[in-house]
């Protein structure tokens, strides 16, 4: 046997003996930590799991979340502004693609359309249902602001009306203000949506936009 082979075997020889040794090691340390009053191991994994399930239930998709997702599909809109109180309504149409996301646990909806006056407008939503606070939830950016809106929602004891309070930062005030937002279910692929916003002049709530979708 040559001085290679003998010192490979030496190396193997040692390694064994090293990992002998500090399997004994651990085993003696765990044996202390019972008696150095450390944390029993049984009662934190059992805290753990507990804990686990609990985020678990929070994430979980239910009944609120099939609620949302009866919307998916593609959706004609006709839609009827006021830009101010007291005028004269404009009308446009355009198309709200709804599409279940994050294993149904949110829909996305993509808008186009056009803006009276101000060209194209494109729009995407992220609505949802946290099931901690027990609460519809959604954020809304578009091609028009560089604002982010934020909304809560409560469902109608029926479930066929979702309402929705939106708040951003008014351009012509510089301060938070509020949209409400009505969803009505009308039928199986029929449904309309109401903004209400508060006028800065006066301060008045007034009837900002109406749209009658109807799904393709």
């Amino acid at each position: 046997m040559n001085c290679t082979k003998l010192l490979s075997l030496a190396s193997v020889a040692a390694a064994g003996l090293a990992l002998v040794i500090a399997t004994a090691v651990i085993a003696e340390q765990a044996t202390d930590s019972t008696d150095t009053g450390q944390p029993d191991t049984k009662l934190t994994s059992e805290w753990a799991e507990t804990d686990a399930q609990t985020y678990m239930l929070a994430g979980a998709p239910g009944k609120m979340h099939e609620h949302l997702a009866k919307g998916v599909g593609v959706w004609d809109c006709k839609t009827t502004m006021w830009m101010a109180p007291d005028t004269e309504p404009v009308q446009s149409v355009g198309t709200t693609t709804v599409t279940s996301v994050m294993d149904g646990r949110y829909i996305q909806c993509e808008i186009a359309g056009e803006m009276p006056g101000m060209g194209p407008y494109l729009a995407t939503g992220f609505y949802g249902y946290d099931n901690v606070a027990k609460t519809f939830v959604s954020t809304f950016i578009d091609n028009h602001s560089t604002g982010i809106m934020n909304g809560v929602g409560e469902l109608s004891d029926d479930g066929k009306t979702l309402t929705w309070k939106f708040t951003f930062n008014c351009p012509i005030t510089g301060k938070p203000a509020v949209i409400r937002e009505v969803e009505t279910i009308t039928g199986e692929n029929t449904k309309t949506l109401e903004m209400f916003g508060t006028d800065p002049k006066s301060g008045k709530e007034f009837k900002m936009m109406s749209i009658e979708m109807t799904r393709k």
